[in-house]
């Protein structure tokens, strides 16, 4: 049997620190009433805005999960790897076994931790085809630009010009702009890929323009969720394919910038 690795964000190098000792344990009580299907103990930790989206990119509210919790698609997380980041009021945890991935993003209420994001992604067994980039004279808008959502506050305009500008590095291969608004523990985790990407893998795809099947998509619709110097961000998107994704983005104000901590993108089949 595998022993749990988990992986602190002070182990890393990065400005991350490490999860809150209550949010750990919230989480470590949250997977055990999960894993063995026990509702009861588990909807106490579910915030009022949770969301549960599963592998096949079906997203379940808090109501729905309490009259029927879902069956987690890593069923035994001591054989799996974890990395748990904090940031203030918001906590993260992110567990890989293989080709699957469950991201948990725990904030801080009045009454103490609870979960706010449950989301699973899973690889491609294999590469994926090669993608048809867009003509070059084609125009970035969305989400390069103008997107569809209307900030409400002063760090949410910071957060979504902070978004706009990720993506529009991205599509326009500019590695340095884009390592500026990524944070050092940056994971990407998306299910048109069969790996995932950390800063320096994903920064060497932009600079070569070999983004493939996980290039940036159009914005469809968002909540924002803000934490003082962290804001949850989830959000539906749309590939040029039709596809369409449901993505999970964690944002921290570091040294007076907005930077992307992760992205997993889950797509709705």
């Amino acid at each position: 049997m595998l022993t749990l690795l988990i992986v602190l964000a002070a182990a890393v190098g990065t400005s991350a620190a490490t999860l809150d000792s209550a949010a750990s344990s919230a989480d470590r009580a949250f997977v055990r009433a999960a894993a063995s299907g026990d509702a009861k103990a588990a909807v106490p930790f579910l915030d009022q805005d949770f969301t549960w989206t599963n592998l096949e990119g079906t997203t379940l509210d808090a109501a729905h999960v309490r009259q029927a919790l879902p069956k987690a698609a890593i069923a035994d997380e001591a054989r799996a790897q974890a990395l748990q980041y904090g940031y203030g009021s918001v906590g993260v945890v992110q567990v890989n076994a293989g080709k699957l991935h469950t991201l948990r993003v725990w904030v801080k209420r009045p009454a103490g931790w609870r979960l706010l994001v449950y989301q699973e992604v899973k690889s491609l067994d294999t590469p994926p085809a090669a993608a048809a980039a867009p003509p070059a004279s084609a125009a970035c808008e969305n989400p390069c630009g103008a997107v569809p959502y209307a900030p409400k506050t002063a760090a949410e305009r910071e957060v979504m010009k902070a978004y706009t500008s990720l993506e529009e590095a991205a599509m326009g291969g500019k590695a340095a702009e884009w390592n500026q608004v990524a944070a050092d523990e940056i994971a990407l985790v998306s299910a048109n890929s069969d790996r995932t990407f950390d800063k320096a893998t994903r920064s060497a795809a932009i600079a070569k323009a070999s983004l493939g099947s996980v290039r940036p998509t159009k914005l469809l619709s968002a909540k924002l969720f803000e934490f003082g110097d962290a804001v949850v961000m989830t959000s539906q998107h749309q590939a040029d394919s039709g596809q369409h994704l449901q993505i999970t983005r964690v944002w921290v104000k570091r040294d007076g910038r907005w930077q992307e901590t992760l992205s997993y993108q889950t797509a709705v089949r």
